[in-house]
């Protein structure tokens, strides 16, 4: 298996620290509100590597933390005159609706910054007893990046270049304009704990790693994220974290690209902001999976309605060949050959796709090779055995994408299955006017209704 670390450019034989075992810490959402497609991309693209990991027989410890407090948590918890566990807690569950539909499968742990904080404590005063940070005389801690030799690696940049474009603050506590802050001193009305150094509250970055080096040691194997954490919070987290143990802190840095929207850059002011909850009133949620997927997780990926449809229309011939792999007639005298063969191939094809650094387009490229071969086969009659061992063969490579895992009545989105059920409430009450402007909202979002004696249901376009 070859994996691009982001920290050599180039693609690299992964090797885990202990055989068998795969230790994993991918960054997660600061809840302050729902999360946006933009959160979806890692979220799917890890969880999928976590999945083939699995499928490969490794022992995954799977990390995604939760961003509890931080500015944004304390802005909004203010505006809506609530606390900030509140709304901590309330865009956890939410975050846990979006991440269930889109089959993303539970971390191992789940660890949020505030129950962490004796541990961030003991590492910031690790670093000051090291002499990498240092308080500030209005109750900040800050980390000496100078006092790190290999600042900048990650994002392969110099560290005397870096200083040109920063701003210099004549108000600043910081000894250099590059420290950043490991804790911040308590401001009025803001959410604190007590420390060493007064009362106050963790930096977004030392959050991390306290929190993977807590639960997967000073050195763990794999770290992945979106592309715009590689700096500063990935390069903040190396350096602090190898400044405190004198250990490598990550082997393998994993990071996906950016999503724009209609070619443009997702942005509240250009009203193209979408969240995970929008879309998937819109789109089955396996389609925003199945279009994930279709692109190489490192390169930027362009989400548009035409994109999206394809993605529904490709996810649909899947489905097909799975029904139609149920309705193979069955002769249980017939005995094919060359059958497990044919899928080994399938097999060996998909993973050799997977280990080229997660190519997960090649994959589905197979998986629809595979699609058309059980279209032919399901023509003509099988035996039992054989009918069975395709069908586990085609759901196994599937599911390690994390598609075809819902039946096709949990496929569609929940906002039309509301609206099938007004319909039908409609046609009982014989509102034929409002039944029928239900049925041609419904087309408009895709879905034809067919009716029939088993009740009505939803049919993709």
């Amino acid at each position: 298996m070859q994996i691009y670390n982001t920290m050599t450019r180039k693609k690299e034989p992964f090797v885990p620290i202990h055989e068998g075992r795969v230790s994993m810490y991918v960054c997660g959402p600061t809840v302050y509100d729902f999360i946006h497609i933009g959160n979806a991309r890692p979220l799917i693209v890890f969880d999928t590597f976590r999945r083939y990991l699995e499928y490969r027989g490794y022992q995954v410890t799977y990390v995604q933390n939760f961003t509890d407090i931080d500015d944004k948590l304390i802005r909004r918890a203010n505006a809506e005159h609530t606390t900030v566990p509140v709304l901590a807690e309330k865009f956890i569950q939410e975050y846990f609706t979006d991440a269930d539909a889109l089959g993303i499968e539970r971390s191992t742990f789940n660890p949020r910054a505030t129950e962490h904080i004796d541990d961030i404590i003991e590492l910031v005063q690790e670093l000051i007893d090291e002499g990498h940070a240092y308080p500030a005389e209005n109750g900040d801690v800050y980390f000496s990046v100078r006092s790190y030799p290999g600042y900048g690696k990650l994002k392969g940049q110099d560290i005397n270049d870096m200083e040109n474009g920063v701003r210099i603050d004549p108000t600043d506590v910081k000894r250099d304009p590059l420290d950043f802050a490991l804790w911040k001193g308590a401001k009025p009305g803001e959410p604190s704990w007590p420390s060493p150094w007064g009362e106050g509250r963790p930096g977004w970055h030392i959050e991390c790693s306290a929190m993977s080096m807590k639960i997967l040691g000073p050195t763990f194997d794999i770290h992945g994220g979106g592309m715009d954490l590689i700096f500063p919070h990935h390069e903040n987290e190396i350096a602090q974290s190898e400044a405190a143990t004198g250990k490598p802190f990550v082997h393998y840095w994993m990071h996906n690209g950016y999503i724009n929207i209609d070619n443009q850059k997702m942005s509240k002011s250009l009203g193209n902001f979408f969240t995970v909850r929008d879309i998937t009133k819109q789109y089955d949620p396996e389609a925003v999976r199945m279009f994930m997927l279709g692109a190489n997780y490192r390169n930027p990926l362009n989400f548009s309605r035409e994109l999206m449809d394809q993605a529904v229309t490709s996810l649909a011939r899947l489905r097909t060949a799975k029904e139609r792999l149920a309705q193979t007639p069955k002769d249980e005298t017939v005995n094919t050959p060359d059958l497990m063969q044919q899928l080994d191939t399938f097999r060996d094809r998909f993973n050799e796709a997977m280990d080229d650094d997660l190519n997960t387009a090649d994959a589905l490229g197979v998986l629809f090779d595979f699609a058309r071969f059980v279209n032919i086969f399901a023509t003509e009659p099988h035996s039992s055995k054989e009918i069975s061992a395709v069908s586990d063969r085609y759901a196994e490579l599937a599911g390690v994408l994390g598609l075809l895992q819902k039946s096709k009545e949990q496929a569609f989105p929940q906002e039309a299955l509301d609206l099938l059920a007004e319909r039908t409430a409609a046609r009982k009450a014989k509102d034929w006017a409002r039944a029928d402007a239900i049925r041609n909202q419904l087309k408009e979002m895709g879905f034809a209704v067919e009716d029939s004696a088993q009740g009505p249901k939803l049919k993709n376009l």
